[in-house]
């Protein structure tokens, strides 16, 4: 089997952790590995018992490589990309600077593989609420055609990065020992035992940034600009996992039968819905996971052709992390690289 130069930019964050650790559970078809960084350069970190010095990004550090996993923000990929592209080296990268560019594609592996056929070096890796979401709808619109979404999602804090958990750790700390807040520095707010009905900064339009960005990217990534779709994000205090309340308007009546047994088929979905039970999916049991999780699947019955589900998924690895790592196993697959 052939063997790929992979490099890592941000391999210290959340994602940049959650890449190394999937790269080595996939058996990722590894020859060179090389780590960049802004803050660690110098440092040593660990790849399969291996010691690793974290580089500087600089003229020709991508020369030699195939596949480049970003996970550094957006500022810095818009001015690293394009380079390691002339370099030679094809980029997924993780940040939200390239997603809305009609020259770059969004792809999540299980809906829009054949997305990547037209990248021109760069693939951009969708926001994480929205990965999940498109992921549990991608088969009922190909069955029934989905109309209008609504979705409210419930987002771990993980998703800010290492500096949220150990704010909402540090918090919880604080209140269950009776003491004052000791630190507030990630979030407006309190974020340890409470919900912040914000996730990034308002728009003029009322919404934040988070929120358009599902509206936005699930047009694009389920290639379709009719449906329509509305989100309310909000930040509550879990570590890993984030949970959606998902309406569905269809054009096709299904039933909420006909939904599981369509994403029972469905690669990349577990269903756990035994309400009768009290099994549905739950966050603390979607961390570490790869599949997203539906259940509480009910129709909607306020009108003719909706249906409800909760949907959650650990916005970590199949929220970042897996999925870029899909995307570059999936350009090995069609020999794209």
């Amino acid at each position: 089997m052939k063997k790929y130069n992979v490099v890592i930019l941000g391999a210290t964050g959340a994602v940049g952790i959650e890449f190394r650790k999937i790269l080595l559970e996939r058996k990722f078809p590894i020859d060179k590995i090389k780590f960049l960084g802004l803050t660690t350069v110098g440092k040593e970190f660990d790849f399969g018992g291996k010691k690793i010095k974290s580089e500087a990004v600089v003229d020709g550090c991508f020369k030699g490589y195939d596949i480049g996993l970003f996970s550094a923000g957006g500022d810095i990929s818009k001015k690293v990309a394009k380079r390691a592209v002339e370099e030679g080296c094809i980029v997924v990268d993780n940040s939200s600077a390239w997603r809305m560019d009609p020259e770059v594609p969004l792809v999540v592996p299980e809906v829009n593989p054949n997305d990547v056929d037209w990248n021109k070096g760069i693939i951009a890796n969708p926001n994480c609420s929205t990965i999940q979401m498109v992921v549990a709808l991608k088969p009922i619109h190909d069955a029934a055609r989905i109309k209008r979404i609504v979705v409210s999602t419930y987002q771990a804090v993980s998703g800010t990065g290492l500096k949220a958990i150990e704010e909402c750790l540090i918090q919880t700390k604080d209140i269950v020992n009776g003491k004052e807040i000791s630190q507030r520095k990630v979030y407006p707010h309190q974020i340890a035992f409470n919900a912040l009905p914000q996730i990034d900064v308002f728009l003029e339009n009322g919404y934040t940034k988070e929120e358009m960005k599902m509206v936005n990217e699930t047009k694009k990534i389920m290639g379709d600009n009719s449906i329509q779709v509305t989100a309310t994000t909000v930040r509550v205090p879990v570590l890993y996992g984030h949970s959606e309340s998902v309406n569905i308007e269809t054009e096709k009546k299904l039933t909420p039968h006909e939904v599981r047994e369509l994403l029972r088929k469905a690669p990349g979905v577990t269903i756990v819905d035994n309400p009768t039970k009290s099994e549905y999916p739950l966050a603390i049991n979607a961390a570490g996971k790869d599949d997203v999780f539906v259940g509480r699947i009910r129709e909607d019955e306020s009108i003719a052709n909706g249906i409800n589900m909760w949907v959650v998924s650990d916005n970590i690895r199949k929220g970042a992390a897996l999925n870029a790592v899909q995307i570059a196993e999936l350009l090995i697959h069609k020999g794209k690289i």
